[in-house]
């Protein structure tokens, strides 16, 4: 029981140091783009995505990012169960959406200017 308790320490303690050497690796890629901008920016392109690649496999070794890719694949996998609409069915719920939206400005519009006047004949303005 005892050897149960300390294994969720160990392994967020070592899922701590994981994390602080991901942002570590972030923020070297950042303040190493900033300090070598005079470098070719392939050179500086390919130190940023080698960086920013090594903080993703890290993270992605600790409990957070292991559940991370896991909902990510299942978020994919339900992505693919949608029945997505055709490009006719797009079109006419777009023109019916902006011919819904015309007439209700008009609408506003109307309901503004015979507002305007009632205020007006009101005030005497």
């Amino acid at each position: 029981m005892n050897a149960n308790a300390e294994t969720p320490n160990s392994s967020s303690a070592a899922d701590t140091f994981k994390w602080i050497i991901a942002f570590a690796l972030l923020a070297a890629a950042v303040v190493g783009n900033y300090l070598y901008g005079e470098m070719s920016v392939v050179i500086r392109v390919a130190g940023v995505v080698v960086l920013f690649a090594s903080a993703l496999g890290i993270a992605a070794t600790t409990v957070k990012g292991k559940a991370a890719i896991s909902f990510a694949r299942e978020s994919r996998m339900e992505v693919r169960k949608v029945v997505w609409p055709t490009r006719q069915e797009t079109m006419q719920t777009t023109l019916i959406v902006l011919v819904v939206c015309i007439i209700m400005a008009l609408i506003l519009w109307g309901i503004d200017g015979i507002m305007v006047r009632l205020v007006s004949l009101v005030t005497g303005a």
